[in-house]
């Protein structure tokens, strides 16, 4: 039997994302990320062809690492200007009924209290169609903007995760008990008081003694994404996420990690089959392999050097600029993303990176491959790289937006699916329900699933005292 892929479309509330200079191209419409128009019909687009999601990504700061400063991604664009995703997620909800939402949100810059209710609304407004991307972030400026001095280390911002969602748990599994609700006007209670609990936390990073302000959502907790590809951050997934995100520039790296992944997950006694994997990859289809590879090349033309630098900068933490054009790349200790580091470095030993190919490389679609050709090409590269690697699906960064993605919903898609290798409907229910075809909440065998007997331990308690 034909194994099936997903798709998730990688977007961004600003200009370009991850293809820097390509704002310039006469085609591209990110320049609209200002106007509800543009997600809504991105979002009409994506769920004609049946991808999961939009990822939103985001960054609070600015990417001032390469040359000191942040003059070229002022210059270039480069993810600055950039807007709040959350807020783009109700227009899109509106003119669709299936597409899922994968918000990006930072555990260094929100508290989780007020963070657990922005999410809980976002479920409700959509019938629980929402997923928060976990980032633990990496950019100083960021920090400096909040009052920190610098940015946690590396490893510590994990462990603040731990703490973060443990709290989201309490308040989203344990708060409101089910039943709590009961809106019985002829008794006149909206809900029972003796079912909704405070959570009582009191940790090392957070206390949040309360309770959960928004009644249980469709899915209580929204579905866990995770981006984090070291080997702190991909401990935390194999615990937490239900999809995680990676950009392996090679199949090396990508079988590596997600064999790895699935290793971890079943080690926490979770289903390692129930943990899907996305690589980073973009893809420039059209009728044919010569009208794809025009069209390549085309785009191309429109790459920014210095602008690419600056993204590889940032997430890696080493500036780029002080280097020539043909100087290796080499692994530096840095506070930023380490796996970035250690892909370009390490991760595949028969390749060795310039900084001038680095930026080539980066410069469509960020640090995952580009594939170019026809539907028939590229899909034989995508079922490739499913049957040698184990990744579930692809998380699709665009070179020209929507066109890149109009031309995978044109092409690619009905390819795919003629093929048996991609769903050709949704399934209904929730996100977490279309995703893993169970109920609507985190299985029993999640860590969040211990704090949903909040009521039965705080009865236990009252009445030892």
């Amino acid at each position: 039997m034909t194994r099936q892929m997903r798709f998730n479309a990688f977007d961004m509330n600003c200009v370009g994302h991850q293809s820097p200079g390509l704002w310039a191209h006469p085609r591209d419409k990110s320049w609209q990320y200002k106007d509800l128009e543009y997600w809504t019909g991105l979002a009409q687009t994506l769920e004609r062809g049946v991808f999961d999601g939009i990822f939103i990504a985001d960054v609070l700061g600015v990417y001032d690492v390469y040359k000191g400063s942040a003059y070229h991604a002022i210059q270039q664009g480069a993810q600055i200007p950039v807007n709040d995703p959350l807020q783009l997620v109700p227009a899109m909800a509106v003119v669709t009924k299936h597409l899922g939402f994968g918000i990006t949100a930072s555990i260094s810059f929100e508290h989780p209290y007020p963070f657990a209710r922005r999410m809980s609304t976002i479920d409700h407004l959509t019938k629980g169609r929402v997923g928060w991307n976990i980032v633990t972030s990496y950019l100083d400026s960021g920090a400096r903007n909040l009052g920190q001095s610098t940015q946690v280390a590396h490893n510590d911002r994990y462990d603040v995760a731990d703490e973060y969602v443990e709290v989201l748990y309490k308040l989203w599994e344990g708060s409101w008990e089910e039943g709590a609700v009961v809106r019985d006007r002829e008794a006149r209670i909206f809900a029972h008081p003796e079912k909704v609990h405070q959570i009582g936390h009191k940790g090392r990073f957070f206390d949040v003694p309360g309770y959960h302000l928004s009644e249980p959502s469709p899915q209580r907790s929204v579905v866990i994404y995770q981006a984090g590809a070291s080997s702190r951050g991909k401990a935390f997934a194999a615990e937490h996420a239900e999809c995680v995100f990676v950009a392996a520039p090679s199949k090396t790296i990508l079988k590596a990690y997600v064999a790895d992944i699935r290793r971890r997950a079943a080690a926490a006694g979770r289903d390692p089959r129930k943990l899907f994997v996305y690589t980073l990859l973009t893809v420039i289809v059209d009728e044919t392999d010569a009208k794809a590879q025009a069209k390549f090349e085309d785009y191309q033309s429109y790459v920014n050097y210095d602008g690419s630098l600056v993204f590889m900068s940032g997430w890696t933490g080493i500036d780029f600029g002080q280097y020539a054009p043909t100087d290796l790349v080499r692994k530096v200790e840095t506070n930023a993303i380490i796996s970035a580091v250690e892909a370009l470095s390490e991760g595949d030993p028969d390749k060795k990176w310039t900084v001038e190919e680095l930026a080539k490389f980066g410069g469509i679609g960020g640090m995952g491959p580009v594939v170019v050709g026809s539907a028939a090409t590229v899909a034989d590269v995508l079922q490739d790289w499913v049957a040698e690697t184990d990744v579930d699906g692809f998380n699709l960064a665009y070179a020209v937006t929507p066109e890149t993605f109009e031309d995978v919903v044109q092409h690619l898609v009905p390819e795919l699916q003629k093929r048996g290798a991609y769903p050709r409907a949704y399934v209904p229910g929730t996100l977490r329900e279309k995703l893993f075809g169970d109920g609507p909440y985190l299985p029993a065998t999640h860590p969040a699933a211990r704090y949903r007997d909040l009521g039965r331990q705080h009865r236990t308690a009252e009445a030892a005292e």
